[in-house]
């Protein structure tokens, strides 16, 4: 059935938009492209004028003014917080006379998460939201259009509209129906069960790990959660991209789907990272520590979150981006996507022959992962 004219709109603010339009357009259970997660940011000042993220959220409504489809968009002013990284590109523009920045982002802001990022159900409603931004990045003199982390079939329908591909890496837990941790050890070879089960008593003959979640979350935990990612990002990064507001938003919003791993030393909080349940997943996000214990990251991190989505049900545990000693605890490689539109052709080019190369050399490396890294027996994960 053909779609009637569209009329494109952008919203400075997602408030603009009702939330049971915009989630009722999305079409999965991910928590970081709801209304609630978005909106919680832009009301802490996560983003907006000051961070670099401006929204420009846009919106295609048929003739009677139903909105038909929507896409998270950004007009941003740098390449900060996206873990999609195109420093390089900027940096190669700039120094031919280009300019990069500002440039047109659909992402979750701060989060590398696979997620929908063409919010409707219809193909061709789909299709017109990448031909829309394409247009509002060419026709306002932007230099690039960009999608980060979109699922693998819009990936697809990106490329088929004419976006550069790229893919990466992330790696995930898969719960291949275990009853238990024990279940999980037991398939993989006898020399990672040790290793596993030494790293975790050591942690645990140190300290006690609790999960928190629902409404057992409190003001209190939430202070000590984000003292720990400050203390961790001041040590390595910088200043944290979200702000102590947001914990208390997000939670209030959207206390059922957060689940917090605290590990404590006696009755002190000491480390702690935050969880999103959303549909069959556990979404691994920040953590923290004011501690230095051996494997207490791979504890509070990695297998607090296999034990929370073996006994709840869960089928996956994605932990965030990077780290191959992932690997070795179970989190296999898999494929995660960004697609590109730049406007000028003497970058775009260059661009996308480098992108050729690196979807090979990605693809690759997850095969040599898979085969001389994985933990498990014979029958491997998939």
């Amino acid at each position: 059935m053909p779609v009637p004219a569209l009329t494109a709109d952008l919203h400075r603010s997602i408030s603009e938009i009702d939330p049971a339009v915009w989630d009722g357009l999305k079409g999965d259970g991910n928590p970081f492209n709801s209304h609630a997660f978005l909106e919680s940011l832009e009301q802490t000042g996560c983003v907006g004028e000051d961070s670099g993220w401006v929204p420009h959220h846009l919106s295609l409504s048929d003739e009677a003014g139903t909105i038909r489809g929507v896409m998270p968009l950004y007009l941003k002013y740098h390449s900060m917080g996206e873990y999609v990284f195109d420093h390089s590109w900027a940096q190669a523009y700039e120094r031919a006379g280009g300019r990069y920045y500002p440039k047109l982002l659909s992402a979750s802001p701060f989060t590398p998460v696979t997620g929908t990022r063409l919010l409707s159900p219809e193909p061709e409603v789909r299709a017109a939201l990448i031909r829309t931004a394409v247009q509002l990045c060419d026709t306002n003199g932007l230099s690039s259009f960009h999608l980060n982390f979109p699922t693998p079939d819009e990936w697809a329908l990106m490329g088929e509209e004419g976006l550069l591909l790229r893919q990466d890496q992330q790696f995930w837990w898969t719960n291949d129906g275990y009853q238990s941790f024990d279940d999980f050890l037991a398939a993989l070879s006898a020399n990672r069960r040790k290793v596993i089960r030494r790293e975790r008593r050591d942690v645990q003959a140190a300290l006690s790990l609790k999960i928190h979640s629902g409404r057992d979350i409190t003001e209190a935990h939430l202070d000590h959660l984000h003292a720990f990612i400050e203390d961790t990002y001041d040590r390595k990064w910088g200043s944290p991209y979200l702000t102590r507001d947001f914990f208390s938003v997000i939670t209030e919003r959207m206390r059922d789907q957060i689940v917090l791993v605290f590990a404590y030393d006696g009755a002190q909080p000491v480390a702690g990272a935050i969880n999103y349940r959303g549909g069959d997943t556990l979404y691994g996000r920040q953590w923290g520590a004011r501690v230095d214990v051996p494997f207490l990251h791979f504890e509070v991190c990695y297998y607090q979150a296999i034990d929370y989505a073996i006994a709840h049900g869960l089928s996956r545990v994605e932990a965030g981006t990077q780290g191959e000693h992932k690997i070795s605890r179970g989190y296999l490689p898999h494929p995660v996507y960004s697609a590109h539109h730049i406007r000028d052709r003497a970058l775009r080019e260059p661009v996308a022959r480098y992108l050729a190369q690196e979807r090979a050399a990605v693809a690759a490396q997850m095969t040599e992962y898979a085969a001389e890294l994985s933990p498990f027996k014979a029958r491997d994960q998939t």
